[in-house]
């Protein structure tokens, strides 16, 4: 009984507390992210080509744990992998921060990635399972709040402590980060989390298990497309390709273009319990092409910019509405991807539809970058505007295409008023 209470209210004081823990991972990579390139490159000498290794082998450790992660999940619950992330990421993160050599450097790095990595769809998991139908929607795009929030504080009290010329200053950011991930395995490692209470999709006794039932699940496939897509044009570009068309192509200011992202953090934090309202009537792919056709406006002040770059002050006021609109789309996609997944995910693989989830989203941010840069890089930034406005006007063709896969519950589909003698009004509550 006291477990159904906690199901109806949205888990209470387990779901706080993991939104603690989500704010408090948040502000420790917002607290260090930001320097680890200074750090390798020019604190500890070691170059360039170092610090790129550092960073490919931090997104390579996601590719080598969310597999793993995913089973952890399923078979022992979300709340012991969690606390073996932490671990790991606090281990990494002291580790990186006194290291002197490359080799120490790519060590840390691995169990740095690794364990932030971990740490991500445990804490998703660990929120479909303290939330209902009717509070999910919320809970994930108050997390999402509660991400950019901690970020953002973190890189500027981050920003505030490093000193180039002091290393120990460095040293001192990354052992606050490995205390910050012992902060979430305390606050939300110990948390009472409520059993998985799904059963939106059926289950069969000779089901297949793993990334096979993924792979076999055809909405899961197409959402996960989807998503990588999503991830690639818009978080992939974010903070590399639009900040190199920035500042290589249109000009802007560092500090311009730090200002830019302050006002994508403000845009989200004042809308997204706004945009939770809309999207709660709407289907969420509805709210996804919406997303889409938000970020066609970015890419359409993305050339504006780039045709009026001597115009210094419209210049500016051009880049800094990319970031705004980004920040609009991205505010109606947080109450909508993370629901969507845990309602296709049958409840014994939960741990590996956000896993599998997870492991999309590295890859699409991994790869965005790359393409991104390199395409600014070489002067074709005509070329670079074209194909990330092509890429997503596909996501708007996906999302809708995405609807015959998907029932009215994990759609967020209005039900079929079926009529009777005495009518009955039901009520559709966000999922």
């Amino acid at each position: 009984m006291k477990q159904q209470r906690q199901q109806r209210r949205g888990a209470g004081s387990p779901l706080r507390r993991v939104q603690i823990g989500n704010a408090l991972s948040a502000f420790g990579s917002g607290f260090t992210m930001p320097y680890m390139f200074v750090y390798v490159d020019q604190v500890r000498g070691l170059g360039s080509l170092a610090a790129g290794m550092v960073f490919t082998v931090f997104a390579l450790a996601a590719l080598a744990v969310l597999p793993f992660t995913g089973r952890g999940i399923d078979r022992y619950g979300p709340r012991p992998v969690l606390l073996v992330g932490a671990a790991l990421a606090a281990s990494g993160a002291f580790a990186f921060g006194h290291a002197t050599g490359t080799p120490a450097l790519l060590v840390s790095s691995f169990l740095f990635g690794a364990g932030v990595t971990t740490c991500q769809p445990a804490l998703a998991t660990m929120i479909v399972r303290c939330s209902t139908a009717a509070t999910r929607s919320h809970a994930f795009a108050l997390q999402f709040t509660l991400v950019n929030l901690g970020m953002g504080i973190g890189a500027l009290v981050g920003g505030q402590i490093v000193n180039v010329a002091d290393p120990a200053s460095l040293t001192r950011l990354f052992t606050i980060e490995a205390i910050t991930f012992l902060g979430l395995a305390l606050v939300t490692g110990t948390a009472r989390i409520p059993k998985a209470q799904l059963g939106i999709v059926p289950e069969k006794s000779d089901s297949p298990t793993g990334l096979r039932a993924l792979l076999a699940d055809k909405a899961m496939v197409r959402l996960s497309i989807l998503a990588g897509l999503i991830f690639f044009t818009c978080y992939g570009q974010f903070e590399s390709g639009v900040a190199a068309f920035a500042t290589d192509t249109v000009g802007t200011a560092p500090s311009t273009l730090g200002l830019a992202i302050g006002a994508n953090a403000v845009t989200i934090v004042v809308l997204q319990m706004f945009m939770v309202r809309i999207t709660a009537r709407r289907r969420r792919t509805t709210a996804m092409a919406a997303a889409a056709v938000v970020w066609l406006g970015a890419w359409a002040m993305a050339l504006v910019a780039g045709l009026i770059r001597t115009e210094t002050m419209a210049a500016t006021v051009a880049i800094v509405s990319i970031y705004a609109l980004f920040g609009v789309g991205e505010s109606l996609l947080a109450p909508t991807m993370g629901p969507m997944v845990a309602e296709l995910a049958p409840a014994r693989l939960l741990g590996t539809y956000n896993a599998g989830y997870a492991l999309v989203k590295q890859i699409a941010i991994a790869v965005g970058p790359a393409v991104g840069v390199l395409l600014v890089g070489s002067g074709t930034w005509p070329l670079y505007l074209a194909a990330m406005a092509g890429s997503t006007l596909l996501i708007v063709v996906l999302a809708l295409r995405l609807r015959p896969y998907l029932t009215a519950e994990q759609d967020n589909a209005a039900p079929v008023v079926v009529h009777t003698p005495a009518p009955v009004r039901e009520l559709q509550t966000a999922a």
